[in-house]
């Protein structure tokens, strides 16, 4: 009979780990640990679906001895955590063990950690306790040693591109490329890639890479404003999700306004931050291309722009572009930059990089 672990794209290192966990005795918390959209989540579902027996429930999330926290927003705070506290002292209701499974735990605030490690020190013996992260830097060492880790690493372009295969029949071959590409080894952002509104998302993100160098009358407050529109509509969409979690829940007024809030600002960061990824990669593909090695272009579908774009010239100031798009990047990961400011002032920065290019375009 197969195993849900086997429906993990590759990680064979982290299914080893967890099959040979079963084989033995499971310990009392595991830590996943790994880059976002791997296929972490997926694992640690199946590893409960083992644990607890019961796949197709735990698999849809309705078994009563599964519990799973997803943050909403940019932290975990401490009601989380005292609510899966609550929950932990309570004992299975079907199976011989109870399961918890902590989404996203670098967002554990420095209480609600705290709070956490005491379950973690003395857990009923019932109880396995599966922590996600897809960076342990913010997590505290007394944390991480409590947990035997699980590690996770990047999926190869042939599993990515499965996946795209799987959810977009249709696509050409240079697309397929480009989105397996783009998603640089995540699945999270191949599906997101497919969505319609990414796909015009990303088609206007691209026009507005070219515009720096091709139109000499491009205003930098309207490319900026072109990448802030697709990051408020993230924005929107993350909000209405979590206005339609949150009806189910009796939450106080503020403290579910607040949820909403922290879902909307995560969902703006990420494609936020996606969107400059992908500016540094188009910048990046015209040195690529200008050295000859088309083959490690990264916007596939978008070869022949490339290929008319491309000089040596140009690459020099793409060079400069390319890390300017990646200094703002850092910005916005690490501190709380306004975002029309920064972009603002990285669009000015980019046409002065590529500016000698630009006349030679246009004349």
């Amino acid at each position: 009979m197969s195993s849900p672990l086997d429906a993990v794209p590759e990680q064979e290192e982290a299914k080893g780990l967890l099959r040979a966990a079963l084989a033995a005795k499971p310990a009392h918390a595991y830590l996943f640990h790994g880059p976002r959209g791997v296929g972490k989540r997926r694992a640690a579902l199946a590893f409960a679906a083992e644990l607890l027996g019961e796949h197709d429930r735990v698999l849809r999330g309705s078994h009563p001895d599964l519990y799973v926290l997803e943050p909403l927003g940019d932290q975990i705070r401490i009601d989380d955590i005292r609510l899966l506290h609550h929950d932990l002292h309570m004992r299975p209701y079907e199976a011989a063990r109870r399961v918890y499974v902590v989404l996203s735990a670098q967002l554990l605030n420095e209480e609600a950690a705290d709070a956490l490690l005491k379950d973690l020190e003395e857990p009923p013996a019932y109880a396995v306790i599966l922590l996600l992260a897809d960076d342990l830097g913010p997590l505290p060492e007394t944390i991480r040693s409590r947990c035997q880790h699980i590690p996770f690493t990047r999926l190869s372009e042939n599993a990515v591109r499965a996946e795209i295969a799987e959810h977009a029949e249709g696509l050409s071959e240079d697309e397929a490329t480009a989105l397996v590409r783009v998603a640089s080894g995540r699945l999270d952002r191949a599906e997101r890639l497919l969505d319609p509104g990414a796909v015009r998302r990303r088609a206007t993100l691209l026009d507005v890479a070219r515009r720096v160098y091709t139109d000499p009358d491009l205003d930098p407050t309207d490319a900026a404003e072109a990448v802030l529109e697709g990051m408020r509509e993230c924005g929107a969409e993350a909000r209405a999700e979590a206005e339609a979690q949150l009806e189910s829940m009796d939450l106080p007024a503020r403290e579910a306004e607040q949820r909403v809030r922290r879902a909307q600002r995560g969902a703006e960061q990420e494609e936020l931050l996606l969107a400059l990824e992908e500016l540094a990669a188009w910048y990046r593909d015209l040195i690529v291309v200008a050295a000859g090695a088309e083959p490690a272009v990264v916007h596939y579908d978008h070869l022949d722009e490339l290929r008319e774009d491309a000089s040596e010239d140009r690459a020099r100031g793409a060079e400069v572009a390319a890390e300017a798009v990646r200094e703002a990047w850092r910005l916005f990961e690490e501190l709380n930059v306004q975002p029309r400011l920064t972009l603002e002032a990285l669009f000015i920065e980019l046409r002065r990089a590529l500016a000698g290019t630009v006349a030679v375009q246009a004349s």
